[in-house]
C-alpha cells in the first residue's frame, strides 16, 4: 500500500514548523503536498502506480514557499502542484540556478483569477475594473485561501501598486476551506463576495460563480490561463531518468481534477480510494503514462502495473 496521506485544513506556513529530513533519501521519492486536493489525489495516484515498480514513496503535507525550498536543498524530489505563472516568482530563481526542473504540464485547462457571485456578475460587476467603485459592497476585501501563497502574493503587490485602484483593499487569507466557506455563506444571503478562485476544482461545479475579466493579466496571460507544472529535484532527475520518464507522461485533463477535488475534498472520501477508482477506470490513460517505463529491474511497466492492481 502507498503511504496514507494526511488530510489537514491548512498547509504549515514556516520552514521552522516542520521536521524534514536532512537530506532525502535517495531510495525513497519524497513528494511535497500542500494542503489542496487535487494535488493529494494526484500523489497518491503516483504513488500507487510505481509501487507495483518497486519504487517507495513518502509524501509531506506541507506549505507552499516551504516545498520551494526543500526542493532546492534536496529535502523534497517532486512537486506536482507548480501553478503558473502564479508561482512564478518561487520556481524562476531556482530554475535558473538549475536547482529545479520542469518536466510537464500536468493539467490541462487549469486557470486562476477572481470569481464572484453569478448574481453579482450579472448586476455589472464582470471585471477586475469594477471592483473599486463597489468597494463598499464588497468590504473592500477579497478572500485568499492562505497568507504565502502565490495568489497573496499576486494580490498583495497589485494593493501596493493600487493596480486596477485595488490601493484600499484587503486580503482575507484564511484557508481554501475557510475561503469557500465564506463564499457559500455569502452566496445563501445572495451578498456581494469577491475571492480567489480557480478550476479544476469543485467549487466550479456546486457554486454559482463566474470569472471577472482582467485585461492586465495579473494572474497571468489569458484572463489566468494556468500551467501546472510537475516540477523535480534537478539532480534527482538525472539519477532517475526512468521516473523522469514517468512524470513527463503523468497529466490529467481538468475535469478529471476537478472529480478529485470533489470526490475528497468535499465529500472527504479517503484519497487512496478515489486514486484507486480512477486508476481502475482509466487503465488505457495508466498504460499512456508507462509507456517506456520500466521496474526498478528492468522489466516493462505496464504488464507489473497491470498485475499488481487487476486492471
Amino acid at each position: 500500500m502507498s503511504p496514507t496521506l494526511t488530510k489537514t485544513l491548512a498547509a504549515l506556513p514556516l520552514a521552522s514548523a516542520i521536521a524534514l529530513p536532512a537530506v532525502a533519501d535517495d531510495a525513497t521519492l519524497d513528494f511535497g503536498v500542500p494542503a489542496w486536493p487535487g494535488i493529494t489525489v494526484k500523489t497518491e495516484i503516483a504513488s500507487q502506480l510505481l509501487e507495483p515498480l518497486g519504487y517507495e514513496t513518502r509524501s509531506q503535507e506541507l506549505g507552499l514557499q516551504v516545498i520551494y525550498q526543500a526542493l532546492e536543498t534536496g529535502d523534497l524530489d517532486v512537486f506536482l502542484g507548480g501553478w503558473m505563472p502564479a508561482q512564478q516568482d518561487m520556481l524562476k530563481p531556482r530554475e535558473e540556478s538549475g536547482d529545479i526542473l520542469r518536466l510537464a504540464n500536468n493539467v490541462d485547462g487549469a486557470q486562476m483569477t477572481l470569481a464572484v457571485p453569478e448574481y453579482v456578475y450579472e448586476n455589472g460587476v464582470q471585471s477586475f475594473a469594477d471592483l473599486d467603485a463597489n468597494r463598499e459592497h464588497f468590504n473592500g476585501e477579497i478572500h485568499g485561501f492562505g497568507a504565502g501563497s502565490a495568489a497573496s502574493e499576486i494580490l498583495t503587490k497589485a494593493i501596493d501598486n493600487d493596480t486596477w485602484g485595488l490601493g484600499e483593499w484587503r486580503i482575507v487569507d484564511t484557508s481554501t476551506v475557510g475561503m469557500l466557506s465564506a463564499a457559500e455563506d455569502a452566496i445563501s444571503r445572495q451578498e456581494p463576495i469577491v475571492w480567489v478562485g480557480w478550476t479544476p476544482h469543485w467549487m466550479n461545479l456546486e457554486l454559482p460563480m463566474r470569472y471577472l475579466d482582467d485585461p492586465k493579466n495579473l494572474f497571468g496571460e489569458n484572463n489566468g490561463k494556468s500551467d501546472v507544472l510537475t516540477l523535480m529535484r534537478s539532480d534527482y532527475a538525472e539519477s532517475h531518468p526512468n521516473l523522469k520518464s514517468f512524470f513527463e507522461q503523468f497529466a490529467f485533463k481538468a475535469e478529471e481534477q476537478s472529480w478529485m477535488i470533489q470526490a475528497f475534498g468535499l465529500d472527504e472520501r479517503a484519497a487512496d480510494e478515489v486514486a484507486k477508482e480512477w486508476i481502475s477506470n482509466n487503465p488505457e490513460r495508466v498504460q499512456a503514462m508507462l509507456d517506456g517505463v520500466t521496474t526498478q529491474d528492468g522489466a516493462p511497466a505496464w504488464p507489473a502495473v497491470r498485475k499488481a492492481l487487476s486492471l
